[in-house]
Order: C-alpha cells, then structure tokens, then sequence
C-alpha cells in the first residue's frame, strides 16, 4: 500500500454505542480543536511564548515519533519509502491538517523534505484565542513532521515553518532537513526539539521571577516610614532593638556576595532565620536551602551524610547517594552546630570549601559543587581551637564573615514584641480567641532574663494560651519560675530606681493594648498629654513605641 491509498474508512473503527476508539489499531481520543486553543493560550499566558512553543513542539514531536513507529507495521506497505513518506498523509487523516507535499527541482539543492500546509488547526485557534502572531506558530505541526520523519529514516530530521497563516502569510509551509542543514539555515531552530531548552527557559524565568520580587521588597521598604514597625520587611523577623536592625543589615549586605558566613550566639536566638535570610536575599534565593544539625548526626554517619556514599561503601549502603552538598547544589547548605564536628570529618570538610568539590565514600574520583555554605554554632570556636578540638584553618575559613545574633537580654525591646507574635500564632493554631497580656503580664516578661532566649518565650506564651481562661494572657498563665521567680534584669541586688519601676510599667501597658496611648492613659489613670511628655523624656525608643503625638484641640 502506498500513502496516497490510506483512507479513513479503514484506519477508524469505534463502537457505534459509544466508548473506546481506534486508529490504526492504537486507542485514539476525539478533542475539540477549541479546547487545545484554549490550552496554547493558557500556556502563553503564564509560562510565556517560548515556553510555551518547547512544551507544543516537543508533544508534537513525540506524537510524531510514535506514530511512525505504530504505522510501520499496522499497514501492509507496498515497500519501506512508501511508510517513510506517509507521515503527511497519516496527519491529514487524523484531521490536524491538510498536506501539500512539494516535489524538489533541480535547480538548487532540494530540502530533504518540503510541503504547503493548508487549513492548519494551529493557525486558526492562535489567531483566535491569541490574534495575529510576530512567528510561526504551528509548533505541534512542525514537532509531528519531525519527530515521524527522524523515527523513519533513522536520524536526526528536524522541520521549521518559513511562512505561516499564524502571522499574516497566505499559506503555511515548511521544510525538513538534517540536524546541521536546519542550524546553520536557521540559528536556533533546534532549540524547542531539546529538554535542556525548557530548562533554560524555566531556569529563565524563574530568575527573573526571583529579581522581581527582590526589587519589590526592596520598594516596599524604601517606601516605609523609619518607624516602620516591629517586623523587619521582607524578612519577616522581629527587630523593634538596635542590635537586631544591625544584625539584620549586615545579613543583608552579606547575602550579596558568595562569601562563606558563620552566624553565632546562644540556643533559640534564631540562628537558622539569619541563614535563611541570607538564602532568601542572595543571588541562590530560587536554590534548595539545606539545613543540617551537625549534633544529631552520629560520627559514623557524618561524612557520608554530607558528602554521599557510593554502593557498597559500607553495611547498608545500597545504593549510590548524593550527600547534603550536592543536594543543595546551586543553592544554600546550613551546617548548624558546626563546632561538633569531630576532627576526622573537619579536614574533609575544610577539603570541599578550598576545593569547591567532594568525594563519596567509597569512591575514588571528585564531584564539583556548587553550593553557599553558612555555618551556626553556640559554642565559642575561637576557644576551642585554642583547645585543640577545632582546626584553626577551618575556622578562619568559615569565619570570614562574622553574625553573632545576641541573646535576647541584650534586646530586651525586642522581648514583647517578639510575644505579641508568638501569642497570635499559638491563638491561631490553637483556635483560642487571647487578644494580649495583661500589664502585669507584660512586666514580668520584660523582667525574666530568658536563659533559653527566643525559644523558651515562644514556649513560655504557648503554656500560656492553652492555660488561658480570658481573653488576656495573666501572670498567673505563665510558667512559675517566670511568674514567681522571675528576677530583676538590672543590678546585682536587684535595686531598681522608682522611675525604672514607673517606665517599666508604662511601657507593658502600653504594649498590653497594642499602642493605644488614649486607651494606655485610660488604664495608667492618666492624661493622654502626660504620658506623651513621659514617653518622650524616656528617650526615642519609648516615644516611639507610643505613636504619633496627641492632636490638640485649642
């Protein structure tokens, strides 16, 4: 049989009661033209043209593909050329386009294939879910012809459409050629038939995705007043004290550069905030971000944990296994509690930072990497390498930035707002309606030292909204060392002046009603122009927290 007496009629076979049908033996489906329409438009619309044209071509191509290798002994042909040229013939049937195939002339070099396209599905729904186009447009067409007529002939032959009713020419019409025929007459061609294409073009824009946002945050902070709030934008951590806004920018300005980052400070400080922050500012924001607890890996467990293990390196190994550096290739690894790292695995881990590549266990080439490495420790490294327990050359590598977070009794006007947070977020993840503390409450907050730091308050607030019977936080609700235990901040004894009592107590309730100075002054028993005159001899940060001043009436 020759392509030119295949005929419907003896392609198609469906059951005329409905259900499964068939062309050519294989299962076939019946779409609506209009719904693929719909589809293309959608994937114009939010991935983008060339996105777009990779998915259809590449879909295109691999029914092609297939419906060579299905036609090639589903019909009696009458010799192999006869199924190699019946590629149009078969497209037509199924009802995507009618087909026009040129004969080559021999007055120049003919292309290996070459066909007018008439009626095109593609053409006709583009222009009317998306209008008239700048390129060709019938991508599933060209992919078909290319992935039918590279499964027939064995090699590689690819198909561009040089005119196309899709954006204004009369007809549409198209040539096949050899791989490096198409490239060199088309740069770029190629392009859309290759998975890596897609990948770039998503790579593409998700970069571009994550330079929009960055500009936004950046423009959102630019427009906020300098008293912008508690909650750091962009970050969303809370920094009401100097020292945390510091820390904060430094973060920052060190998430520009590709520098290796050693953030310090006490447990439940918020060291891994810092190292996400600086994940999400950095240039590797739309990368993995890998954290690892150092302590909680046994030795034995460590190297392989970080670095991968290859099949058979050990009892239990497998299979092959990528290690933590290779997983957050192109993005963030955080090593917390670095200083537990014992000394046989820190000589491979200084290795793979001057290095930039690992070995697996159990294998005996290199891998590179490509990852950002910020480490985290609550132990004093510097001691201990003046103990011997940690490699001086290490730690200069790992510290070449400095974050050490300070405790939180150090920030002690971070203390309620920090709070304020936690008691919204343990309200609604517990359902419980508490609005706020009660001054009390709040004064024996900012007395406790908090040992623990951000975590033992979150803990502290937690206990205290399941135990809540109001709708206000007491001291009663508090865990009893706070409550009854809780020591002064200031001196040794324990002596604070009348006026650090009077300021304390102003500034918890204030906090207690969230700002309000008119409510504020109602509880305090006094006039709201007094406690302005009083927030604002206690300095900036007081009269800060206090709001705008009162509007006089005369």
């Amino acid at each position: 049989m020759h392509a030119d007496e295949l005929h419907l009629d003896d392609l198609l076979r469906f059951d005329a009661a409905g259900g499964i049908v068939r062309f050519a033996g294989e299962r076939a489906l019946i779409l609506d033209t209009v719904a693929l329409g719909l589809l293309r438009r959608e994937l114009v619309e939010t991935a983008g043209l060339t996105i777009a044209r990779g998915v259809l071509t590449r879909f295109g191509f691999a029914h092609g593909w297939r419906t060579a290798q299905a036609f090639r002994d589903a019909v009696p042909w009458a010799d192999e050329s006869s199924w190699r040229r019946a590629g149009g013939r078969i497209h037509m049937l199924q009802g995507a386009v009618g087909v026009e195939v040129l004969m080559p002339t021999a007055a120049e070099r003919a292309p290996f294939a070459e066909a007018l396209w008439h009626d095109s599905y593609e053409a006709e729904q583009h222009l009317l879910h998306l209008g008239q186009s700048e390129e060709t447009v019938c991508w599933t067409l060209t992919g078909f012809a290319s992935g039918y007529l590279s499964y027939a002939n064995g090699r590689d032959i690819l198909c561009v459409e040089t005119r196309c009713r899709g954006r204004g020419d009369a007809t549409c019409h198209m040539i096949g050629d050899e791989r490096e025929v198409i490239a060199a007459r088309f740069p770029g061609a190629p392009g859309p038939y290759e998975r890596r294409c897609l990948d770039e073009a998503l790579n593409a824009v998700t970069d571009s995705l994550k330079r929009t946002e960055r500009r936004l945050r950046e423009r959102r902070r630019a427009l906020l007043p300098d008293d912008r709030g508690d909650l750091d934008p962009g970050s969303g951590l809370i920094a009401r004290s100097e020292e945390m806004r510091r820390i904060l920018d430094l973060a920052r300005r060190v998430s520009r550069v590709e520098s290796t980052v050693l953030v310090t400070g006490e447990s439940g400080v918020g060291k891994e905030r810092i190292a996400r922050l600086i994940h999400d500012e950095s240039a590797r924001g739309a990368g993995p971000f890998v954290g690892l607890n150092c302590g909680a890996v046994p030795e034995s467990l460590l190297e392989s944990e970080l670095f991968g293990h290859a099949r058979g390196a050990f009892t239990g190994a497998t299979h092959d296994r990528a290690g933590l550096f290779e997983s957050a290739s192109g993005g963030t690894l955080l090593l917390d509690e670095v200083g537990e790292i014992p000394a046989s695995v820190q000589v491979k881990l200084l290795r793979a930072l001057q290095e930039r590549e690992v070995r697996r266990v159990g294998e005996n080439r290199s891998r590179p990497i490509d990852v950002r490495l910020v480490a985290a420790t609550n132990r004093d490294l510097g001691h201990d390498v003046k103990g011997g327990t940690f490699r001086s050359d290490l730690y200069y590598r790992l510290r070449i930035v400095e974050l050490r977070v300070p405790p939180l009794r150090e920030r002690r006007d971070d203390i309620l707002p920090l709070a304020r947070a936690a008691l919204a977020e343990v309200s609604r993840r517990t359902g419980k309606r508490v609005i706020g503390l009660a001054p009390d409450a709040a004064a024996v907050l900012l007395r406790w030292s908090w040992p623990g730091n951000v975590r033992e308050l979150a803990n502290a607030l937690e206990r205290a909204v399941v135990l809540c019977e109001g709708d206000r936080i007491e001291v009663s609700d508090l865990p009893e060392e706070i409550s009854q235990q809780g020591r002064p901040a200031e001196g040794a004894a324990g002596v604070r002046t009348l006026e650090a009592v009077e300021r304390e107590h102003v500034l918890a309730t204030l906090a207690s009603v969230g700002g309000n100075r008119a409510r504020a002054a109602e509880v305090l028993g006094i006039g709201e122009a007094t406690l302005y005159r009083r927030l604002k001899a206690w300095g900036p940060e007081a009269s800060r927290s206090g709001g705008a001043e009162p509007r006089r009436v005369f």
